[in-house]
């Protein structure tokens, strides 16, 4: 019989994933609005060292990370739901967020960059009847209609690949063998889409995404992983470490032009950058954090209305700061001390309270949370 990393124990070390990598998310769109990167806000004066570096390392395997415990999970919930209950329950979970933000929290978003960028003159209510002029497909472009919500693209992104990848799943199943040439596969798979540009979202294309996705539910939800990643976690760490240092400095230093040769290395060695630190990250939380603790069943619960919420509220603070003449420090602070608390009062004394706003922002009813408490961290990706 087929067995995996969930038969036995719960896997607390990716409940921790997920909670920390939502924080990371938080810190990254900070990040966004001082880096010379295009994004819907920016401040006066940006900065092209240590915030960008801290942008590119954290960019690199972010999103990665969720759509592979995201693939990882889809083991656990499978094991445990119909076929069409999963694809319900995705439906619901993912698609009433992803909803409630393209209707409620994009349009200031969105208006907020047209300001901005000198595409708008009048106020947001003089905006609201042209939110659903054009499409909205890049940060400065002309449409305006979000319809993936900007950062909730992922939430779409996971829909899609629930719908898609079921049939898949349902007719080959998994493996109980785990051996060094699993290290192996994934990254040469990343090169062999690199080529492949249809949608990039987060800094990598959504092919890359759902080649992650399918090895997360095949290859990383495998007993024999873990164990395998033991052995040979020096050996990750330093690729992990020396491809961060070229990565960084040569994007800062020298971006390759496209189509070069040096693009398609430059592109290698960001893809191994993202799957070495993907392996250093399981290992880490395997080791480290196997743990339940208050902090995590709180944080379990919160993440999905704080991912949900994080970015318009960032956006809103930084459009309030981005003109005045503070330093840069100060307005890091401001942004990143002001927003936690926002949205952590948001939820803790609005969100979380109200029924109908639980569901709108992914959270499970308390009734479903006390029946299925065995699930429920887990089941939200």
């Amino acid at each position: 019989m087929e067995k995996s990393i969930f038969s036995t124990t719960r896997q607390y070390d990716l409940d921790w994933i997920r909670v920390l990598a939502t924080l990371a998310v938080f810190l990254y769109h900070c990040s966004m609005f001082f880096n010379p990167f295009p994004w819907h806000v920016k401040n006066n004066q940006l900065d092209s060292g240590g915030i960008l570096a801290f942008s590119l390392f954290v960019g690199s395997w972010l999103m990665p990370i969720f759509i592979a415990v995201s693939g990882i999970s889809v083991v656990y919930t499978l094991q445990r739901r119909t076929g069409s209950v999963y694809i319900r329950e995705r439906l619901v979970r993912l698609g009433v967020p992803l909803l409630f933000g393209v209707v409620f929290l994009t349009p200031p978003q969105v208006f907020i960059e047209r300001v901005t960028h000198n595409q708008f003159n009048g106020s947001f209510f003089d905006f609201l009847p042209h939110y659903f002029d054009g499409l909205y497909l890049s940060i400065g472009g002309d449409g305006n209609f979000a319809f993936f919500g900007l950062h909730l693209w992922y939430l779409l992104v996971l829909m899609v690949f629930s719908l898609l990848t079921l049939p898949l799943f349902k007719k080959i199943s998994r493996y109980n063998k785990f051996g060094m040439i699993h290290f192996f596969i994934l990254p040469i798979l990343l090169f062999l889409v690199g080529p492949i540009k249809t949608v990039n979202l987060g800094g990598w294309d959504i092919i890359f995404y759902l080649v992650l996705f399918i090895y997360g539910y095949y290859f990383l939800s495998n007993e024999a992983f873990k164990p395998a990643l033991r052995r040979t976690i020096r050996i990750h760490f330093s690729i992990a470490i020396i491809t961060s240092i070229v990565f960084i400095i040569w994007f800062m230093k020298a971006f390759p032009k496209p189509g070069t040769i040096n693009d398609i290395i430059f592109y290698s060695v960001h893809a191994l950058n993202c799957w070495s630190w993907l392996l250093c990250i399981f290992f880490l939380a395997d080791k480290h954090l196997a743990f339940p603790n208050r902090f995590l069943k709180y944080g379990s619960e919160a993440s999905m209305p704080f991912y949900v919420l994080h970015q318009p509220v960032i956006v809103f603070l930084g459009y309030l700061i981005y003109d005045l003449s503070w330093p840069m420090p100060a307005k890091l602070i401001f942004l990143i001390t002001v927003s936690f608390v926002v949205i952590m009062l948001c939820y803790q004394l609005v969100i979380k309270r109200i029924p109908v706003l639980r569901f709108l922002f992914g959270i499970k009813s308390t009734a479903i949370l006390k029946k299925g408490s065995a699930s429920n961290a887990i089941s939200q990706s």
